[in-house]
């Protein structure tokens, strides 16, 4: 039976292109068949997953010019369901893509607030005046190019070839080695692997978020990233994501998560993992 894999759609997103490595990964090592199925949002294949009307869902997570994707992260812990089984790193490479004869005739520019967020400098630059809107995918506009030579959509290689669209200008990120981080999410418990991401709220007290860094600082367990997003229950009211370069399987990282709980208001592990050796993967070291 196939593995059904929930992502951003419509067909030509780079979080398909993820699915895709995924795939063929699978088919590759495990010997086992997948079936994509797009979502027009990252939010709803997730909620696909934590239904269970699919298997996995591949999400970006992380991308190295643009930051956190807090739609991934918001919707994990929203969920709680939800356990990473792998990630792995795609490079990304934007292009403009437009019937307009010039990039002067265009007016207004459509892409995912993630994609826009990369290309901004040079959006800046040869597009000063153009209106940028931010849509669910870099590939939702795609379909409106046919009929309007004034408006463009910020995508890439592969969708100009899907959807038989000219490529205005190339490599448009605003730096060369642009890459994003995604996950593979199911309900599954997860795997165990080098890298550990859990989430936690605090008391709101003096301290209160030192002490839990505090108790992973004392055991020599080294964060990698942390990054707080508001709880949305009240204005100041944050919860807070880090990723350990370590394995929650281990003793002493058990230990460390139990002495955790004693200073946090709620902890949730969303698992441990290791990055696949697909995309830039392990070459670029950390993630």
């Amino acid at each position: 039976m196939a593995v059904s894999i929930a992502h951003l759609g419509p067909s030509g997103t780079n979080t398909e292109a993820a699915a895709l490595q995924y795939a063929n990964w699978l088919t590759a090592t495990e010997g086992q068949d997948a079936q994509l199925h797009p979502y027009p949002s990252i939010a709803l294949s997730l909620q696909a997953v934590a239904e269970g009307a699919v298997d996995v869902a591949v999400a970006p997570v992380e991308n190295s010019i643009g930051g956190s994707v807090t739609i991934t992260l918001d919707a994990l812990w929203q969920f709680g369901n939800l356990q990473i089984q792998s990630a792995l790193v795609l490079p990304i490479a934007h292009v403009l893509l437009s019937r307009a004869n010039t990039i002067e005739a265009i007016q207004t520019v459509y892409s995912h607030p993630q994609a826009l967020a990369q290309c901004q400098e040079w959006l800046k630059k040869f597009l000063p005046a153009a209106q940028l809107i931010p849509i669910n995918s870099t590939t939702e506009a795609l379909p409106h190019l046919e009929d309007n030579p004034t408006i463009a959509a910020v995508s890439s290689q592969r969708a100009a070839q899907l959807y038989n669209l000219p490529i205005l200008a190339d490599s448009i990120s605003d730096h060369p080695d642009n890459c994003t981080r995604f996950w593979i999410l199911s309900q599954q418990p997860s795997p165990g692997g080098r890298h550990t991401s859990l989430a936690f709220t605090v008391h709101d007290q003096p301290g209160s978020l030192v002490k839990p860094l505090q108790v992973f600082a004392s055991r020599g367990i080294n964060l990698s990233r942390i990054e707080s997003r508001p709880t949305k229950r009240s204005l100041g009211d944050y919860l807070f994501f880090l990723d350990l370069e370590a394995d929650a399987r281990e003793a002493v990282v058990q230990a460390t998560l139990a002495a955790v709980v004693n200073h946090t208001e709620t902890l949730k592990v969303f698992g441990s993992y290791n990055v696949l050796p697909i995309g830039k993967g392990e070459a670029r070291g950390r993630y």
